[in-house]
């Protein structure tokens, strides 16, 4: 049965729903207690009706409503809140006056129906663990060598806004701010007037960063398949992806003869199907394909299409995979457009190889987690997360905790209690040893 989303929000006469009052938190069972009520709490925002989901994409009402909330959080801990032009969100603790910071987090924007876990995991979990390591360095400010923040990137998931990574992206220089600002959704909105809406666009420009990190769940299902609690992010998969838009002509569906039509839909439903042919072409588990968004036009029962956009990508761990089904792909588009009668044009594209993280950062993240008694491995990240973007600029560690099933962007997406908080016991460490100065 299919779910209609009904965005909810926490209800502001619950007590402790937005702003639990603080207590003191001596052991590590009341700060673990502390996070996963947090946890529920943000959970509820965008929450779908009737199931564990949330529907929050980015500067929707929603995401806003999150924000709003997660500043009072910060703001409760000694946290200073600003945002910057992009709209990415940041918590700031001051410890060594004028040395750089140790950065944070993930992203609170969802999917139209996804799982709670995505990238908001990260923020909360990287939120708490600051929190912890910031009382620490309270007391003997003489182990800090860097500051503290967490961060909220803007629009990472690229749902409502294309390209994901948004925020990241503009902050690390790959985007212009500008062509950000004035990219639009598909009612024309553009991010400039969503952030705005919202109030969330601001001009902070972020001090220097020596150091980042962010933990995500896994997303696939080898963690738990080898029974590992926390991954250790070595390398992302290579990926190419394209913006088609395939050109046909506007026809009757009924009287206009077969023999006449250049329909795009065809055309471009024989590229959706040749993208999964492509997997059957290598080794197993050597390429994914996916296409994930079709715009036809008219969109009529009784019409052929004229236009349809088709968004498509390739991943593989080998560059060399990519290249050659990069170029299968290509072989398929000149034939289907003879074949088919219509123009396919690529509108974008954009590509990465397989990149690996600092052997440093591994490292300093598989010591932790020996030391914590916490069972690792290394894992490659097949998904792109904003660390890709940042591992280029800072030393930065991305780790992993493990999916259920494998299962994400659905609404039955989970992670065990026990993983979570695995998960920021692991997290804390790794960001109390960055601020000590671990990565330099």
């Amino acid at each position: 049965m299919t779910q209609t989303p009904h965005p909810q929000t926490p209800d502001s006469k619950t007590p402790s729903s937005l702003n639990p009052a603080p207590s003191p938190a001596t052991t590590r069972a009341d700060l673990d207690d502390e996070f996963l009520a947090d946890w529920s709490v943000h959970s509820r925002f965008g929450a779908v009706e009737g199931t564990n989901g949330v529907d929050r994409q980015a500067a929707s009402a929603a995401d806003g409503e999150q924000r709003k909330w997660f500043a009072e959080l910060l703001e409760k801990h000694g946290f200073s809140v600003h945002r910057d032009a992009i709209g990415n969100q940041f918590g700031l603790l001051e410890l060594v006056p004028g040395a750089p910071y140790v950065l944070t987090g993930s992203h609170m924007d969802s999917q139209p129906t996804a799982g709670r876990f995505d990238g908001a995991y990260g923020v909360m979990s990287s939120a708490h663990a600051c929190f912890a390591v910031a009382d620490e360095l309270r007391a003997d400010p003489s182990k800090a060598k860097y500051n503290l923040a967490v961060i909220n990137w803007f629009n990472e998931e690229g749902s409502r806004f294309k390209p994901s990574m948004m925020g990241s992206n503009v902050f690390t220089g790959k985007a212009e701010l500008e062509a950000a600002l004035a990219t639009t959704d598909p009612q024309g909105v553009t991010v400039a007037e969503a952030l705005d809406a919202i109030g969330e666009r601001g001009d902070f420009t972020a001090p220097e960063i020596a150091a980042y990190a962010e933990i995500h769940v896994q997303q696939g299902r080898s963690m738990e398949e080898d029974g590992v609690t926390i991954g250790l992010v070595n390398a992302t998969w290579a990926a190419h992806k394209y913006e088609f838009r395939v050109t046909g002509e506007q026809a009757h569906s009924g009287s206009t003869l077969m023999s006449d039509r250049r329909d795009a839909l065809l055309g471009a439903a024989r590229l959706v199907v040749a993208a999964r042919d492509l997997v059957d072409d290598f080794d197993a588990g050597a390429l994914h394909t996916a296409c994930g968004e079709l715009n036809v036009y008219p969109n009529s029962p009784v019409v052929v299409a004229s236009e349809v956009g088709l968004l498509l990508d390739l991943r593989s761990p080998s560059a060399e995979v990519i290249a050659a089904a990069h170029d299968s792909l290509m072989s398929t588009v000149a034939r289907v457009r003879e074949e088919v009668g219509v123009d396919i044009e690529i509108v974008a594209e954009h590509s990465w190889d397989q990149n690996p993280y600092s052997e440093d950062g591994v490292e300093l993240a598989r010591s932790a987690a020996e030391n914590l008694g916490l069972t690792s491995a290394r894992v490659m990240t097949v998904a792109g997360h904003d660390s890709t973007n940042m591992k280029d600029t800072v030393p930065t560690v991305m780790l992993f905790v493990p999916s259920v099933g494998g299962v994400s962007h659905s609404l039955q997406e989970f992670t065990k209690d026990e993983d979570l908080v695995s998960g920021l016991h692991h997290l804390t460490e790794v960001v109390r040893r960055l601020a000590a100065g671990a990565l330099g």
